[in-house]
């Protein structure tokens, strides 16, 4: 059964870093779509940042400028660099992989921007 695991969540002040990774179980080659998505308190899931297979990006309009998607295909692991931390960006951050068959997700990061 494949598994992803985040890490690199945390506590942070408002314009701090933190670097998420999500570590696959199997090649992530595979998967010709990864994600992260994030889930505040009271909202709904969104999308934050997506990376295909062909390394093409995408971003939330609220995030653009300020957030890098990436991954690396030796270390089967997905990586989401947060810059410019604002307490809007406090959610539980799920990373996601898609092939034609399957949808998988992580269990989530929790990332706190405070004062």
């Amino acid at each position: 059964q494949v598994q992803l695991v985040e890490s690199g969540g945390g506590l942070v002040q408002p314009g701090g870093s933190l670097r998420l990774s999500c570590a696959a179980s199997k090649s992530i080659s595979s998967f010709y779509n990864m994600g992260w998505y994030r889930q505040a308190p009271w909202k709904q899931r969104e999308l934050v940042a997506g990376i295909t297979n062909r390394d093409s990006t995408n971003y939330a309009d609220s995030v653009k400028n300020r957030f890098i998607i990436s991954r690396d295909i030796a270390k089967n692991t997905m990586y989401l660099k947060m810059n410019s931390l604002k307490t809007e960006d406090t959610a539980v951050y799920f990373c996601n992989a898609r092939t034609t068959i399957l949808t998988l997700w992580g269990q989530g990061t929790q990332v706190t921007v405070s004062s």
